[in-house]
């Protein structure tokens, strides 16, 4: 999908990394935010400790701008920045909009010490909790939730730091995956219902935190873990130390995270990403009653949940569609030619392939149903004898609070118009979803997972609903 106004946007990601040794932390954040840039487009940065040798002591610097990882931090490929820690943040924007005083990481200096965040979900109660500090006298630099976690530690009675944030924690409510620096310290934490996937992994020389594991792959590091719901870890030159801050409940993991937003080469949920879209193309194929002659992917979100279909169901596999990654983001666009020519620009058939072909198009998820419809049309004209366009999600009929841009209930097409519907809307030959039940069977642990934008059934009641 793209971002035509028929995908869910993406959220964020964030990359920590501690070094025993002085090293160039600003390199390495820039390659494990730059393996992360699928995960939010608009703004990126970092906050570095850089070294002052005379005396052994350090201070913050942080460097952050609107646009991708390349553009905003190749500064830091130029020169070594000596560092022992640091993180980095790329955002799509949740909560907030997309300006600069919103970019991440957000630091900050205190009664509690300096320090710095950055943050991937969002806070479900963010409009209680920011009335509460304004009347306290507040006065915010940003409409990004993220923001308040600082005021609330700043605002805290408790003596420390630690205990500061411990109390902020339990008042929280919703996702963050969060990676921190205090002073010295390295700081990662996972909300407790783990709505956001978040990892930590070990090296020789550095402990890195990352929101997927190809921002470790790309660090070479191949020992890591989850960072467990509920759990806090403290990392510095004495080694990691495990906190948990929660008391142990349910998980409720995103389950788009493994259907849409993850790359298909991480580990996420302790689950392939790849592998399980692949299952869930499988599970599609087998409620499949529609004759036809060949599976395609919409590319690139559809391409693992296409391969499971077409080996499911024994129909060949074909790239029929070409993507143009050079295409950049497509925005939403006022006219009708100009939202065709943006998908035209991105998405092209192969009409060799097309002609005359009964084709199962397989998908990630439908929105809204814009870029779905311009994209039939295109495939009839290439010469498709029939389209029937299939979803590895089921039908999206909520928002979501906890870190997806998932439209208002009046914007999702699935709240007006039934699948047979759809088809005649966009103009497929028929339209099938996957079903929940189905979806689940392609989990290891099925219930442990968030389907609330499916069903309603909100793990956190949201404040603001």
């Amino acid at each position: 999908m793209d971002q035509q106004g028929d995908s869910l946007r993406h959220h964020c990601g964030v990359v920590g990394v501690h070094s025993a040794n002085p090293d160039n932390i600003p390199e390495k954040l820039f390659y494990g935010l730059f393996a992360l840039q699928h995960r939010g487009q608009e703004s990126a940065g970092i906050c570095y400790r850089k070294e002052i040798p005379e005396d052994g002591t350090g201070r913050f610097v942080t460097y952050k701008d609107l646009g991708m990882v390349s553009t905003v931090l190749s500064r830091y490929l130029e020169k070594p920045h000596p560092s022992t820690l640091g993180i980095g943040h790329v955002r799509y924007s949740t909560r907030g909009g997309n300006r600069l005083e919103n970019a991440q990481p957000l630091a900050a200096s205190c009664n509690k010490g300096s320090a710095a965040i950055a943050h991937n979900g969002n806070i479900s109660n963010a409009s209680a909790l920011n009335a509460r500090l304004s009347m306290d006298g507040s006065i915010f630099q940003s409409t990004s939730d993220t923001e308040l976690i600082l005021h609330m530690i700043a605002r805290s009675r408790q003596p420390d730091f630690k205990s500061a944030l411990i109390e902020t924690l339990g008042e929280l409510e919703g996702a963050f995956s969060m990676v921190m620096l205090h002073e010295d310290q390295l700081i990662a934490i996972r909300d407790p219902w783990g709505f956001r996937p978040l990892y930590i992994g070990f090296s020789d020389t550095i402990t890195a935190v990352a929101s997927e594991t190809c921002a470790l792959d790309i660090l070479k590091i191949r020992d890591f873990r989850e960072v467990k719901p509920g759990e806090i870890l403290y990392i510095d030159s004495s080694g990691v130390k495990s906190e948990t801050f929660a008391p142990r409940i349910e998980p409720k993991r995103c389950v788009f995270e493994l259907i849409y937003f993850a790359r298909p080469d991480s580990l996420v949920f302790e689950e392939s990403v790849h592998l399980t879209r692949k299952a869930m193309g499988a599970a599609l194929a087998m409620d499949e009653s529609a004759e036809a002659d060949l599976v395609m992917p919409v590319p690139d979100s559809g391409n693992s949940a296409a391969l499971g279909y077409a080996e499911q169901s024994g129909l060949p596999f074909e790239q029929g569609l070409t993507r143009n990654h050079y295409a950049g983001r497509s925005f939403i666009l006022p006219t009708t030619s100009q939202r065709e020519l943006a998908v035209r620009m991105k998405l092209h058939p192969v009409r060799e392939v097309v002609r005359g072909k009964r084709i199962i198009l397989v998908d990630d998820s439908l929105v809204r149903g814009t870029t779905s419809r311009i994209l039939i049309s295109l495939m009839r004209e290439a010469g498709a004898k029939e389209v029937h366009l299939r979803l590895s999600a089921p039908e999206i009929k909520f928002p979501c609070y906890y870190g997806i841009d998932i439209p208002t209930r009046k914007e999702l097409i699935s709240n007006s118009l039934s699948p047979d519907g759809i088809a005649a809307h966009i103009g497929a030959d028929s339209v099938k979803f996957l079903k929940i039940s189905r979806l689940m069977e392609c989990l290891k642990d099925g219930e442990g997972y968030c389907y609330a934008c499916f069903t309603g059934n909100y793990p956190v009641q949201p404040r603001e609903v």
